[in-house]
């Protein structure tokens, strides 16, 4: 079964759309400034322009990108942490991290699960199914 419709739309969706509701629930009296920040958390993305290639859909961003790098992670991590503008950032970009992460794992996984073996080589690891 073909996913890519659906990886596209679940992409755009949880860049876009659902900060609205992270906002909306997080955020409530300053929620458009909130929505509006995580939105420009988009820029940590700039940090793909550094790699050869740019794009390549056998890669996971996240632990490969240097804004993309578990040190970073951390580092919005500690970010909840601050009060106003930084937890906000912080928010965004953790966010941003998940939604990269579940682009590249869980639609491989789906796409191969059929195989019997998923390979995520960016993180050199295999695993096994059983099919019931």
């Amino acid at each position: 079964m073909d996913y890519t419709f659906w990886k596209t739309f679940t992409h755009y969706f949880l860049h876009f759309i659902f900060p609205v509701f992270i906002a909306w629930i997080f955020y409530r009296n300053q929620w458009k400034k909130a929505y509006l920040i995580m939105l420009a958390t988009m820029l940590v993305d700039l940090d793909h322009l550094f790699a050869d290639p740019v794009f390549d859909p056998d890669r996971g961003s996240v632990g490969f990108h240097f804004l993309h790098s578990y040190y970073a992670i951390a580092v919005y991590f500690l970010m909840l942490f601050f009060k106003g503008n930084i937890r906000i950032i912080g928010t965004g970009l953790l966010f941003h991290m998940l939604t990269d992460f579940q682009d590249f794992h869980l639609w491989n996984l789906l796409n191969h699960h059929e195989y019997g073996l998923c390979y995520f080589r960016h993180h050199r690891f295999f695993v096994f199914y059983r099919h019931l």
